[in-house]
């Protein structure tokens, strides 16, 4: 009996905790042991003392519980948690406390599962107030000294060392500077400022040191807006109401007056008990968030965090999409696109001088061109004396010639193929690192931010899910911003975009709909605050969005995001399915309980099979959902990685097609015969074997996962256009032998077969790794680059 009195001492205290800390777990540990020792009682035939758990596990619910509904009563909400309190109260009024304890425990669980699915994240924003510059280098009469960067005025000169952030907009003092403006724009090749021009506080300084004349304050420059930005935002936005109270804005009304016209009726304050114990929203208590919570778990398990049922219900209600370009629609680093040669050299030879030289350079481009040569297998030199020059490139000894690879100086003067270059960096949108050897123009690397490859099946799967609307916000210039819009069938683009810019365009689509933001960079944090659900690319973004963001993608994947989506709307779908299908069968009761054929023990009983069978309806929402996304088998995926590293291995044939292609229209004579010689030659050694291994392994390995041989028809008749191109430049070069060369009526057709081969096999390879090398895991860091 001691144990006994001890045990009851315990919940009385456990019960004064919840009094004061509006603890959920603490609440649910009180009723579910009130529940389990009563019942523990009954079965040894300690009626009296099964009571007292009872009442007390009850008590300790009604007592939160009323502060709960009072408290949403004084912000005009009428919630569920009202019906829940005059059912407990009733039972404890008519001394049926098993009936109260068990909607205690429903009560319960249903708080504790909303207060884990609604926990959100800070939104303080961390990460952009640890990178905010602090300090500020301040030149005097007699040097250069540190000061507090608040103390900084109009007018100051300043000094911004190699490595270190703005501290405050300014006008650049010295001859030119070399930036890396990723933290306000989000892309991520550096930027050159001439003497004169404008620089933005935040950016990094990645040349040598400069000076910087101050032209606003520390809290009137850029970045201490962007963070004012986030701040704002984040205060803005609206609660999400919940899923369960929208539906007790009609069902909590219609208990009451059932429960009253039950007492008046009959004459009983039992039967209006009993219409309260079986009227308990347990459907909208329990069910929807164990939905919620079910896809907050499917969620996890795919590499997405969502942070709060909220998110996940609002989630399911989006209609607009707003995506950032650089790191979200792609990849967020440049990529060799093509090699292009001067005339007497071949691309792979230009590739490997310029990888050889740019091994020593930290350089984001740098980097590219040499994992670009190390995945072709390209065998480096190892050079001498190099130097680089910030924001013009490097220059030093290879194999005895003097190299420079970077930028051309103003002004000088560029042969015709060299044009032609300029002209396709422009068409591309791409950057240009040219290479001279000996003082002479040898060739060109051109760098492009590619699109993901999961990124088009992402937007088409995304539109299927019920989003109507797609755009995208960047910082970026409006022609490369454009050719990705374009590529991926956005309906629109906002480029150059500042990131006030951004949470203008963000406000103004969430007055037409539910609107989305997905970004990964610093200057994203803002737009993500102020959407209604923000999503950050959490694998490689910045800190800053991620904090700010209420979906979170750990993987660096964009497809996840479509199955976000997908998980969201079904969640949803079923939570609302086990709410309207448990108070439909919850108002049948009432209505026998009505009529006093349902005692409250027994409407307590009934109410918990109608709990049961709509919590294992709402956990459908675990199960995965076979039609999302297909899955391939580990041997499909192992072909799969086979043959997109044979992609890459494959870049310098179709290089050598398109330099034949192009020696055929510039000088049809014996260099162009040897290049297409050369180009066939790979064609026939590399490239076809790589086709036809497709065809007779990879195809029928995916066929299964896919739907069946007729998935792949159409890439399977790329295969034999392939073929077929091949077969009529074999011809060509059979009937220049004959001849002694190229004939003039051959030039024609020679010149179309090559460039279209060109053309059909670049965009094969892009439809392959859109539709089924991005079906398996991504590639580690540094791994393969499009095409």
């Amino acid at each position: 009996m001691d144990r006994v009195t001890t045990l009851a001492a315990r919940l009385r205290r456990l019960t004064l905790k919840i009094v004061h800390a509006h603890h959920e777990a603490t609440l649910l540990t009180v009723t579910t042991v009130a529940l389990a020792a009563g019942g523990a009682a009954w079965t040894v035939g300690a009626g009296s003392l099964a009571d007292l758990f009872w009442a007390l596990g009850t008590v300790a619910a009604v007592v939160p519980a009323v502060r709960w509904v009072f408290a949403a009563l004084r912000k005009g909400d009428v919630r569920v948690d009202l019906v829940a309190v005059l059912a407990l109260g009733g039972t404890l009024a008519v001394q049926e406390y098993l009936a109260g304890a068990l909607i205690a425990v429903m009560l319960a669980t249903g708080r504790a599962l909303e207060s884990a699915a609604q926990r959100r994240a800070s939104r303080d924003l961390r990460a952009l107030l640890e990178r905010a510059p602090r300090s500020a280098r301040l030149r005097t009469a007699t040097g250069v000294r540190v000061v507090p960067s608040a103390e900084v005025r109009v007018g100051d000169l300043l000094v911004v060392a190699p490595g270190e952030v703005v501290p405050v907009d300014g006008r650049v003092e010295s001859a030119s500077v070399v930036l890396d403006e990723s933290a306000l724009t989000g892309e991520p090749l550096q930027t050159e400022r001439s003497r004169g021009e404008t620089v933005r506080s935040g950016v990094l300084n990645a040349g040598t040191a400069f000076e910087l004349r101050a032209t606003a304050t520390e809290r009137d420059s850029t970045y201490a807006g962007i963070v004012r930005l986030a701040q704002e935002a984040g205060a803005e936005s609206a609660p999400v109401v919940r899923l369960a109270d929208r539906f007790a804005a009609w069902f909590v009304p219609l208990t009451l007056v059932m429960a009253g016209l039950a007492w008046l009726a009959g004459g009983s304050a039992v039967r209006a008990v009993a219409v309260l114990v079986v009227a308990t929203p347990c459907p909208l208590l329990l069910a929807a968030p164990v939905a919620i919570v079910s896809g907050l778990s499917r969620a996890s398990r795919l590499g997405v965090v969502v942070r709060g049922g909220a998110a996940l219900e609002t989630l399911g209600r989006v209609r607009t999409l707003l995506l950032d370009k650089t790191g979200t629609l792609t990849a967020g680093r440049p990529r060799v696109l093509d090699v292009i040669a001067a005339p007497g050299r071949r691309p792979a030879e230009v590739l490997r001088l310029a990888a050889s030289l740019d091994q020593y350079s930290p350089h984001v481009l740098a980097r590219a061109i040499v994992d670009t040569a190390h995945r072709r297998e390209l065998v480096l030199s190892v050079p001498a004396d190099v130097t680089e020059e910030p924001g013009r490139g490097a220059s030093g000894t290879v194999d005895g010639h003097r190299v420079s690879i970077g930028r051309v100086a103003a002004g000088e003067t560029r042969p015709p193929w060299a044009r032609a270059v300029g002209n396709r960096a422009l068409l591309d949108g791409a950057a240009v690192a040219w290479l001279t050897v000996d003082g002479r123009p040898a060739g060109a690397v051109l760098l492009q931010d590619p699109v993901r490859p999961d990124a088009p099946r992402t937007l088409r799967h995304l539109r299927a899910a019920g989003i109507g609307r797609l755009l995208m916000l960047t910082g970026d210039r409006a022609e490369p911003a454009g050719e990705v819009a374009a590529v991926l069938g956005l309906d629109g683009v906002c480029a150059e975009l500042s990131p006030a810019g951004k949470v203008a365009v963000v406000r103004a689509e969430r007055e037409r709909a539910v609107t989305v933001m997905v970004g990964d960079g610093v200057n994203d944090a803002p737009a993500l605050a102020a959407a209604d659900v923000g999503v950050a690319m959490g694998a490689r973004g910045s800190t800053a969005s991620s904090e700010a963001a209420d979906v979170v993608l750990t993987t660096d994947r964009v497809d996840r995001l479509a199955d976000a989506v997908s998980i969201a709307v079904r969640a949803r779908r079923i939570a609302v399915q086990s709410a309207l299908g448990g108070m439909l069968m919850s108002l049948a009761a009432m209505g026998v309980a009505a009529f006093g054929l349902l005692p409250p023990a027994v409407g307590a009983l009934l109410q918990e099979g109608i709990d049961v069978a709509v919590i294992l309806n709402a956990l459908r929402a675990l199960r995965v959902d076979r039609a999302a996304r297909p899955a391939l088998t580990p041997a499909a995926e192992a072909l799969v990685r086979r043959f997109a590293a044979e992609h890459d291995d494959l870049q310098d044939v179709l290089d050598a097609v398109r330099g034949a292609a192009d020696r055929v229209s510039d000088s049809p004579g014996p260099e162009a015969l040897a290049a297409v010689e050369e180009a066939y030659k790979l064609l026939t050694e590399r490239l076809l074997p790589h086709e036809d291994a497709e065809e007779h392994e990879l195809y029928p390995a995916l066929a299964p996962t896919l739907g069946g041989p007729e998935a792949t028809a159409t890439m399977s008749r790329a295969h034999t256009e392939i073929a077929r191109l091949a077969r009529r430049v074999a011809t060509h070069l059979a009937l220049s032998r004959t001849a002694g060369g190229l004939a003039p009526d051959q030039l024609d057709d020679l010149r179309s077969c090559l460039y279209g081969l060109n053309t059909v096999l670049r965009l094969h390879f892009v439809q392959e790794e859109e539709n089924y090398f991005s079906l398996a895991s991504p590639p580690a860091e540094g791994g393969r680059p499009g095409p």
